[in-house]
């Protein structure tokens, strides 16, 4: 009896398993299915995340769950796009803590790749000389480095990145004083050339 119930338990616990690593393939295809394969993204509303540090990625996550970021809607990209338009907050508020942590940890092991874009020459080299005086203390390698734990900017898409840009501006993202302070002092020009320096990814 007691090695029958030992089987059934470890039946369970495979059982278990393979539920585990169900749910965990399909938490990833849905963030792929915005975010592009790998994370890569082919798309100018979302980011990619693959190679970002694993604690940017938790940390946005964890704002995003506490609504704490913008959370425009998006549709879906890949898989069956007739879905509902969905936003970060609403896929962040149904994670919990090791689902994020996961997440994290799968994403920031993945290489990034820049994309392939258009961009204004003449604002690429605007943009640059900003950066070199105004953002490369933080965000270096010309905001490439996922060391730095300040995301990644370069080869990142161009509409997001003035999404984003603008947002910072806005004072609807969360900064730390320098960052504050210096993007403030900004044009809508100046924050136009470094989004095209950025996703230019030279």
């Amino acid at each position: 009896m007691r090695e029958l119930s030992l089987a059934a338990i470890a039946v369970a616990g495979l059982a278990l398993s393979a539920a585990a690593v169900a749910a965990d393939a399909k938490l990833l295809q849905n963030c792929n299915d915005c975010h592009g394969d790998n994370g890569l993204s082919q798309s100018q509303d979302v980011p990619t995340i693959a190679g970002v540090s694993a604690s940017v990625i938790e940390g946005a996550l964890t704002a995003f769950k506490a609504k704490e970021l913008p959370c425009a809607k998006v549709s879906y990209k890949h898989g069956d796009t007739k879905r509902p338009q969905t936003d970060m907050c609403s896929v962040a508020g149904g994670l919990s803590d090791a689902q994020k942590k996961e997440l994290a940890g799968h994403y920031s092991k993945l290489p990034f790749k820049a994309m392939q874009q258009a961009t204004d020459a003449a604002k690429v080299a605007e943009g640059k000389k900003i950066h070199a005086r105004d953002c490369e203390s933080c965000h270096s390698k010309g905001g490439s480095d996922p060391a730095d734990d300040a995301s990644i900017l370069k080869g990142q898409p161009l509409g997001y990145l003035k999404a984003a840009l603008a947002d910072c501006k806005a004072g609807k993202r969360e900064m730390d004083k320098k960052m504050k302070d210096k993007i403030g002092k900004l044009s809508a020009a100046d924050l136009e050339a470094l989004a095209n320096f950025y996703a230019s990814g030279t």
